[in-house]
């Protein structure tokens, strides 16, 4: 049954954010999978990085995609969760999948922490390389796409990401 709403997008894009408001207009629960990493590992997610490695992190980060089993729920992803195809491919199947669509200079303005933020980046990788090699990978999951502007207060996300919902049969 896809019952449930998968928020996926850069990180910064608003997903925690906007997944428990989402979350609270439709009636139903929340869940960050950056959170049940966090969990697991008695640690945050920038010194699972620092410690253990990016590919750690990423089998980290399937993982907790993989271990979701719930109902009505909305899923905030972690921003690298595109990554993770098996992970992907099992969210798709238990729910419809909305990219947060953030222009690059809005997450420019917003990352102002990518050192310690706990993003998922290859050693001297930029926010820009990061958007390019992910964009795609976001738009070829996304059953719908939310664009989100910089100045675009949450509200109104949350509203137009609800109409989407609605219209498309969720």
């Amino acid at each position: 049954m896809k019952d449930n709403i998968i928020l996926i997008g850069m990180p910064g894009s608003g997903k925690s954010t906007l997944g428990v408001l989402l979350a609270k207009t439709l009636g139903y629960q929340f869940i960050d999978t950056d959170l049940i990493i966090s969990g697991q590992q008695q640690a945050t997610l920038q010194e699972i990085i620092d410690q253990r490695g990016l590919e750690v992190f990423l089998g980290c980060e399937e993982q907790a995609g993989l271990s979701v089993d719930v109902h009505r729920t909305v899923i905030a992803t972690g921003g690298s969760m595109v990554l993770c195809k098996r992970a992907m491919d099992y969210l798709k199947g238990i729910g419809t999948v909305i990219y947060l669509d953030v222009p690059l200079p809005a997450l420019v303005h917003r990352l102002k922490n990518i050192k310690t933020r706990g993003i998922a980046a290859r050693p001297g990788e930029t926010l820009e390389q990061i958007y390019k090699e992910r964009t795609p990978l976001y738009e070829a999951y996304a059953d719908l796409t939310v664009p989100v502007s910089g100045g675009e207060g949450l509200e109104d996300t949350v509203a137009q990401a609800a109409d989407r919902l609605i219209s498309f049969g969720h």
